[in-house]
């Protein structure tokens, strides 16, 4: 009797144990299902612009590989700051990402009361990829030059007007180094997002713009923006008959325009892969391809980590240029 209610004892531990060991696999068999609702990837600009339709196109071609809908939502504000704080304070699960500019490496050094500390917020998924700035006027605008701009900015001192897309990002920064550069004083014009600050080129209240590529390549299409000049090193493949502002008698200059995907720190690296496979998937479609190759974005596609290298070291190199031209936001 005491044999058999022995072993009735350990076959009920036995069978507890099993029940114990399932109830512990349980959360990773839930966390290892991603995703198992929508993405969404917050534009911190407002629509219109070309950040905007890189995420789109990027967002449309993820949906495709992740098998669930990516929604784009465009919270502008504070020079991305309001968009990049919302998913630095979001779970870290994967379903709220930033797709981050040029303001990401810069607000650092512009920012001393950030709401998060940039380098320890974010988790990288992936450098989608890189393009120059364009500086543009209206196809009517007197202007046919950067040295036109450069003669007009020194007879009449702060009366020419440049717009961005905000205090901080790439145009905005593009158009400083110029200023310093150049030796010519333009004022800034912020806007909520490149579409708004298109709208207003177009329509007259601003001079000119250092815009993305992307958010232009249309309207120079269209014969509704002329082209001076482009912001990086070397000549645009997309914008082969465009100069760069250094063989315009500005040398030294060069200012890149980047996009990459951030999710929260913490997010699981499992997770962080999956994202990462899925928007490399994505670039490489031709649908993504044909959209922006032609606006002069050159694509990486490459690890987390290549992310985290490129913009750190633009973290480093953009501050060292806003201390030594005692840049400020307006």
């Amino acid at each position: 009797m005491q044999k058999h209610l022995t072993s009735t004892i350990n076959k009920l531990k036995a069978v507890l144990a099993i029940f114990a060991a399932a109830s512990c696999l349980a959360p990773s068999l839930a966390q290892a299902v991603y995703p198992d609702k929508p993405v969404r990837i917050i534009v911190p600009f407002a629509p219109g612009g070309g950040t905007d339709l890189i995420a789109r196109t990027l967002g449309a071609g993820m949906s495709q590989e992740l098998g669930q809908t990516v929604i784009i939502e465009n919270k502008p504000g504070a020079g991305t700051i309001i968009g990049s704080d919302l998913v630095a304070k979001s779970p870290p699960d994967g379903y709220t990402i930033v797709i981050a500019t040029f303001a990401h490496a810069l607000n650092p050094s512009l920012q001393p009361k950030l709401p998060y500390a940039t380098d320890k917020a974010f988790a990288p998924i992936m450098l989608i990829g890189r393009s120059p700035n364009v500086l543009v006027v209206r196809s009517d605008s007197p202007y046919k030059s950067v040295k036109d701009i450069i003669a007009a900015a020194k007879a009449k001192p702060k009366t020419l007007t440049f717009a961005s897309q905000g205090n901080g990002t790439s145009a905005h920064l593009a158009g400083e180094l110029f200023k310093n550069l150049a030796r010519v004083d333009l004022t800034h014009v912020p806007y909520r997002g490149a579409g708004p600050a298109l709208t207003d080129l177009l329509g007259g209240q601003v001079d000119m713009m250092f815009a993305t590529a992307a958010a232009v390549g249309s309207f120079l299409d269209g014969g509704k923006l002329r082209a001076l000049a482009v912001t990086t090193v070397e000549r645009s493949p997309a914008l082969a008959n465009v100069p760069t502002i250094a063989e315009s008698n500005v040398p030294g200059y060069a200012a890149d325009s980047w996009y990459g995907l951030y999710a929260p720190a913490g997010t699981p690296h499992e997770v962080i892969a999956a994202l990462n496979t899925a928007a490399r998937k994505a670039v490489q479609m031709d649908t993504f391809r044909k959209r922006v190759e032609d606006e002069g974005l050159v694509i990486s596609a490459g690890t987390p980590a290549e992310l985290d290298r490129y913009v750190r070291a633009e973290e480093a190199r953009w501050r060292k240029v806003v201390k030594e031209n005692n840049i400020t936001v307006d």
